[in-house]
């Protein structure tokens, strides 16, 4: 029986390349991942030439082809034209980067800040057109919320309100769950929930209207148990919850919502180290007496000393959340969820896939290593030692600095 001609190498991927292309109609960057993108396909071509039926081999050189070259097009961008966007948190980070860029671009940004003074605010006055308002807000005050969003109203009558951009947020004390007073976790929901809720809410009616999009920074503590952040984490996983009904409840109105799920990155709260120190301070001070006994002063100066370090790996360039940002607002089709920054897929990874032990351990070795609380330690009443409570929890990738 006659076999089928098999073209060349160098022919098959050609064609494949170019059929691929011209179904995606993607924006190709020539570079080093695309040239990289080619040679996987030759290399597959010539596997597939060798050990498949003609048929098959087509079928699994066009299947990777488009998983590979959809991986690197560009997505098809809307028009900036005159949209509006109203960004929460703007005095630093995140919030005041993005302003800049879509001022930049030719947004017309509404950017509110804690304070029309802070640094952030003035470096926005100083270097953005005069598209860009600055708008005070305290998420905790309502007042301020009712006055943003009357200002909105009126000032995007004519060009209409295309995205809001729910980036402000707060962590207060880095503490296990029972250190934190119950007001912080209050405080956290205040800012990072409720406040993103009553901007939501209360822009609705104009982002129907334009059928826009709604882009909020969580932060992947709201997804897994990271150690000393439940306060924060709390607040954000309520948050992430709450935009995923949203994305399915505004679908019908055309609505796209988008969840900001970046890496540890360089944002001045997390390069402020004495701000960290003073609310270390703080937390010390305001502990009753009998959780200071249990957990002990070094406890806490060990979570604190953890954090700290984890902060000084961060991310410093901020762009890859910017552009995740601005890819939600502008993107033809939106992602639901971005992850702006590196280590995350691993991180996500053995979050889903592993056994709990090891994403907790992995966790606590990642982000903050163990350390036993004083009434825990080898000596004091009730226990026999540390090591008795370190094989209850398992071993550990990183021993605890009391455990001898």
């Amino acid at each position: 029986m006659e076999s089928w001609p098999w073209p060349s190498g160098g022919a098959w991927l050609l064609v494949a390349a170019r059929a691929l292309l011209q179904l995606l109609r993607a924006d190709l960057r020539l570079g080093r991942p695309l040239l990289a993108a080619l040679a996987l396909l030759a290399a597959l071509d010539w596997l597939c030439q060798r050990l498949l039926p003609p048929l098959a081999a087509l079928a699994v050189l066009a299947a990777t082809g488009w998983i590979v070259l959809s991986r690197l097009a560009r997505p098809q961008r809307l028009p900036v034209a005159t949209r509006a966007v109203l960004i929460t948190g703007c005095d630093s980070g995140f919030g005041n980067a993005t302003a800049k860029k879509l001022d930049a671009m030719g947004f017309t940004v509404l950017a509110t800040v804690l304070d029309l003074n802070s640094p952030g605010a003035l470096e926005l006055r100083a270097c953005c057109s005069s598209r860009l308002q600055l708008l005070q807000m305290d998420l905790t005050k309502p007042a301020d919320i009712s006055r943003v969003l009357e200002f909105t109203k009126v000032h995007t009558a004519s060009t209409g309100l295309w995205g809001l951009v729910n980036n402000a947020g707060q962590n207060i004390f880095v503490a296990d769950a029972e250190l934190c007073p119950v007001a912080t976790f209050r405080t956290c929901m205040e800012v990072n929930f409720f406040g993103a809720l009553e901007m939501t809410k209360g822009l609705l009616p104009l982002l129907r209207r334009s059928s826009g999009r709604i882009v909020t920074v969580s932060s992947p503590a709201g997804d897994m148990p990271f150690p000393c952040l439940a306060a924060y984490g709390t607040s954000k996983a309520a948050l992430a919850l709450l935009m995923g009904n949203f994305s399915c409840e505004l679908l019908p109105w055309g609505v796209k919502v988008s969840i900001i799920q970046p890496a540890c990155f360089k944002t001045e709260s997390v390069k402020d180290v004495h701000q960290w120190e003073e609310r270390k301070q703080q937390l010390l001070a305001t502990l009753p007496q009998e959780l200071l006994q249990a957990y002990g002063e070094d406890y806490i100066e060990h979570l604190n000393g953890q954090f700290l370090h984890s902060l000084s790996q961060a991310l410093p360039d901020l762009s890859p959340v910017v552009d995740a940002i601005t890819d939600a607002l502008l993107a033809a089709q939106p992602r639901r969820r971005y992850y702006p920054g590196h280590g995350l897929g691993l991180i996500y990874f053995i979050h889903y896939y592993l056994p709990e032990g090891l994403r907790q351990r992995f966790l606590q070795s990642f982000f903050i290593s163990p350390y036993v609380p004083r009434a825990l330690q080898a000596g004091q009443p009730g226990l026999t030692s540390a090591r008795d409570i370190a094989q209850d929890q398992g071993p550990r990738l990183d021993p605890s600095p009391t455990a001898q």
